[in-house]
């Protein structure tokens, strides 16, 4: 399942770079007045613009969506998702024993 989603958060990421990369900025527009003529080819003059802001966000959202399922998958893997819990756990002799009941109190704690 993880891999299926990596896959699509790597094609939204693409979607994106490609989708904001063919964009023209808003100071395109003066150049297309120069000749270029680029402005009104596939889509109209602002035909384009609508299209490709609307697939962007599309594909924002999905990339977000992904982000946050990806991240909770990793968050929810080994040892019940805590690092803490992970390294105050020590090992003796191949058997996992809790920590001792005494804790010392900051002021100890702290190096001098």
């Amino acid at each position: 399942m993880e891999n299926i989603v990596l896959v699509i958060h790597v094609l939204a990421a693409s979607g994106v770079i490609g989708l904001v990369l063919l964009q023209h900025g808003k100071g395109a527009d003066m150049g297309a007045s120069f000749g270029s003529g680029a402005s009104g080819s596939l889509f109209g003059v602002s035909g384009s613009s609508n299209f490709m802001s609307r697939a962007t966000a599309g594909f924002v959202f999905v990339f977000f969506v992904t982000s946050l399922t990806l991240a909770y998958m990793a968050s929810d893997k080994a040892n019940g998702g805590s690092v803490v819990k992970a390294m105050t756990t020590q090992s003796v002799d191949g058997a996992k024993v809790a920590p001792a009941a005494t804790e010392t109190p900051a002021t100890e704690a702290v190096p001098k």
